[in-house]
């Protein structure tokens, strides 16, 4: 008998069952019984008028009767035991409710339900499933890095102390340069003065978002004292006030196939290249494509890029004041680059590239003549004047004024200045990296870069002889004294990890640099070696260690002075601590 109640109680009632058993015993709680008995003998009759009105099927109902009798029959005992107990001075007081037993199998049973009713509807509206996160948020990658460094700037002592700050004026209305009318120098650059211990802080956070199986869209956040392209390092100070944050990348990307990536928006540096020609923080605004093909065996695959990026665009307002508004003078950087990556071995691996960069329209144009004396608010060329500029390339002056009839000598002439070279460049990278030892590798990198568009000849039959720069020290400016140049090239060691994301990983790297006065536009390169642009050269020394998962110390020593000119030396040294996730 017991192994027959065992196994029916074993069996789960169907879903009706369970509810009415449910009713069932929420009315006998509410009726409050008086006994034991008495509760289970109401179970059972209400049970078989379930079964005898339809609400019970058969069998449902003889399983539930087996086990309402059972648990009868251990009623009656249990009362034996009470009644056994009240003599020994153990009673039910007057109010208590004697609440009937709900079997284990009920309570599993109308639980289980209850879950599946849950899940149900959590699936039918999209819920995340328990132990799951939501399948949106495996289609989104956060990218970020953050990183403290104190920096000082060293001055050599014999620096010339007239070193022009272009940048400044073509930011503003202009340099006067009559004598007559204007006594003062132009905003000039710091050269002499050291600066120690600049605290400056750089924040990125980034979100890649796949939205199908070929379309990729990317955001990203960084700091930065201003909005120049090649840095986003932002000073501390002034005055404890609050940062800027700047939209730093916005993009699409489209895969229609592995081998192939277009990318458009603002997005990082689609080429191979070292910071001699584009910053590590430069991002490129335009469009991207991006190629690969990998053989067989995987130790050798090529790649290629084709990228054209929209430097500066007219001005609709050019010409504010007048009716002819300026001609469409858009400028342009159009880049191709080819290479290949060959791993030869488990420990030595090749990467070389060749590239070819046309900055189109970016070279100062001569104005016609304008007449400023008689309230013109600029000249025809002012669109020529590069948007942003470091220092080291060549300029001109960019305006021919016309001189007042009735006050010839006493005519201003505020001047802007534009790049006198054009710059056509042919570049190459390589790299080897291989092992020395366990966790110890050693990897080599070069870069040559030559501007196929320099010309000396032409760039003075550009700038109608109103050069102002890169001549001799002392020297009477003319084209016998010009110094500039067309190359560039660097060299690189670096020790140890070439990435350092475990602890306990270190590095040491050692490197030289020589970059000529036009080899490159001076806008684009990075900041820190020479503070800055082209007409620079020098070393550079440094180390770092990690001293956590993804987070290290690194320092590094900048050395650096003018290739031709007069003399400017600057040296920086930068102590940071790091860390990106």
């Amino acid at each position: 008998m017991n192994n027959h109640v065992r196994a029916r109680t074993d069996s789960r009632p169907s879903r009706p069952a369970r509810r009415a058993l449910l009713c069932c015993a929420v009315l006998l709680s509410l009726a409050a019984p008086a006994g034991a008995m008495a509760a289970e003998t109401t179970m059972i009759k209400l049970i078989k008028g379930l079964m005898a009105s339809g609400a019970l099927k058969p069998e449902d109902g003889q399983a539930l009767l087996v086990q309402a009798e059972a648990e009868a029959v251990a009623a009656q005992r249990g009362a034996a035991g009470a009644a056994s107990a009240s003599s020994g001075g153990i009673a039910l007081e007057a109010g208590d409710v004697r609440v009937p037993y709900v079997p284990q199998s009920v309570r599993d049973g109308i639980r289980d339900e209850v879950r599946q009713d849950v899940m149900a509807q959590a699936k039918a509206e999209g819920w995340a499933a328990p132990n799951e996160v939501a399948e949106w948020t495996q289609r989104i990658k956060v990218t970020g890095d953050v990183r403290v460094r104190s920096e000082s700037r060293f001055y050599g002592d014999d620096n010339s102390g007239i070193v022009s700050n272009w940048a400044a004026v073509n930011a503003g209305s202009g340099f006067d340069t009559n004598t007559n009318t204007n006594l003062q120098l132009p905003p000039l650059l710091n050269t002499r003065q050291d600066r120690r211990n600049l605290w400056r802080i750089r924040a990125r956070l980034g979100v890649e978002a796949m939205i199908g199986d070929h379309t990729t869209a990317g955001i990203r956040l960084a700091s930065g004292s201003s909005n120049g392209p090649v840095s986003t390092t932002e000073q501390l100070g002034g005055g404890l006030s609050k940062k800027d944050v700047w939209l730093d990348q916005a993009w699409l990307a489209y895969s229609p196939a592995d081998w192939l990536t277009v990318r458009g928006g603002r997005f990082g540096n689609p080429f191979w290249s070292s910071d001699t020609l584009f910053s590590n923080d430069l991002n490129f605004d335009g469009l991207a494509a991006n190629l690969k093909y990998g053989f067989g065996d995987g130790g050798l695959d090529l790649f290629g890029t084709l990228a054209v990026a929209p430097l500066e665009y007219t001005s609709d307002s050019l010409q504010s004041r007048s009716g002819e508004k300026s001609p469409n003078e858009n400028k342009w950087l159009s880049g191709a680059q080819a290479g290949v990556n060959w791993r030869f071995n488990d420990d030595n691996a090749l990467r070389a590239a060749l590239g070819y960069y046309d900055f189109k329209n970016i070279s100062g144009r001569l104005s016609s003549p304008c007449a400023l004396y008689s309230g013109a608010v600029g000249c025809d060329t002012d669109w020529s004047r590069p948007a942003f500029m470091q220092k080291g390339n060549t300029l001109m002056l960019i305006r021919d004024i016309a001189l007042n009839p009735m006050d010839p000598a006493g005519t201003p002439t505020p001047q802007y200045v534009g790049l006198a070279s054009a710059f056509r460049l042919a570049t190459l990278n390589l790299r080897w990296d291989t092992r020395l030892a366990q966790d110890i590798g050693l990897r080599l990198e070069g870069d040559f870069i030559r501007n196929l568009a320099y010309d000396t000849q032409a760039m003075f039959r550009r700038a109608n002889n109103g050069i102002v720069n890169n001549f001799g020290a002392g020297e009477a400016p003319g084209i016998d004294t010009f110094r500039s140049g067309d190359t560039a090239w660097m060299l690189q060691a670096t020790f140890g990890a070439t990435d350092l994301k475990e602890k306990g990983q270190w590095q040491a790297l050692l490197g030289y640099k020589r970059i000529e006065a036009d080899a490159l536009p001076d806008a684009y390169n990075d900041p820190n070696f020479h503070l800055g642009g082209t007409n620079a050269r020098g070393y550079y020394v440094g180390g770092a260690y990690a001293l956590d998962a993804r987070s290290w110390i690194s320092g590094k020593w900048m050395a650096a002075k003018a290739v031709s000119g007069p003399p400017l030396a600057i040296d920086v040294f930068q102590l940071e601590f790091n860390t990106g996730f």
